[in-house]
């Protein structure tokens, strides 16, 4: 068999775990929407940000979707590891680097199914969009690319945690980054420190990038660092993870 085939075998094998792990799938799929329930519901109107804020929010929100499945991506990458599972592979001949393709490419359309459930919920509370198709079509380019560097770097931190349960706790800062980030309000009404952190940090310009191109105005000068930081995390994680890989497996 050839490495795509390997590839394709590990991600089915991938998916029949997510399925039969429904804390994943609910941590994956529903938090998400559970969040933007909760601050449309109980804390929208609370913020002035210009627009409606189900129109604001959804762009980070989406950003939020991609990043609460990766704690059952780095558990079950660690649990390959220090279960024996990749000795197992290594016997049976399979390409070492299908084992991680697969859960990489796992978490970019388990993502997908969860931003998915979240527009679709976002429509029902009144979303409205102003992108046309290029505009879509550019957002989902975005959040496959986010996708993708950050189910790399959820691998590495995954292969070089001592156990399932510290890989676990090793992706809650990717977690969390986006709540001090522009998602939920402007980074411009946060206070000193928090305000600078918040301009400057990765998730930033990857939600104004989301954001513009969801609202028909996108800017080269968020679109250009989102793509930076997202190649940077992309190449980061992945030459993290081949490398742990190599020395552990």
């Amino acid at each position: 068999m050839s490495a795509k085939s390997h590839s394709i075998v590990m991600l089915r094998r991938n998916f029949k775990h997510i399925a039969r792990n429904p804390t994943s799938v609910f941590n994956a799929v529903l938090m998400p929407i559970v969040i933007m329930l909760m601050f449309v519901y109980m804390f929208g109107d609370a913020f002035n940000v210009g627009v409606d804020y189900i129109d604001y929010a959804t762009p980070g929100l989406m950003l939020l979707a991609v990043c609460y499945g990766l704690g059952s991506t780095a558990t079950a990458v660690n649990s390959d590891m220090t279960k024996g599972i990749i000795n197992r592979f290594k016997v049976m001949h399979v390409s070492r680097g299908a084992v991680l393709t697969g859960h990489v490419v796992a978490s970019v359309l388990t993502n997908l199914v969860a931003i998915a459930a979240l527009v679709g919920v976002a429509f029902l509370l009144g979303f409205s969009p102003a992108a046309s198709l290029v505009g879509w079509l550019g957002a989902i380019g975005v959040i496959v690319l986010l996708g993708v560097a950050a189910g790399w770097l959820t691998v590495a931190l995954g292969l070089s945690a001592k156990s399932p349960e510290t890989a676990g706790l090793a992706s809650v800062p990717l977690v969390m980054l986006p709540f001090f980030s522009s998602a939920i309000v402007p980074a411009d009404k946060m206070g000193p420190g928090l305000r600078e952190f918040a301009e400057y940090q990765p998730f930033t310009p990857i939600i104004e990038t989301l954001r513009g191109l969801l609202n028909g105005t996108p800017s080269a000068g968020d679109v250009i660092p989102a793509l930076a930081w997202c190649v940077a995390i992309a190449l980061v994680g992945y030459l993290w993870a081949r490398s742990t890989f190599t020395k552990r497996a």
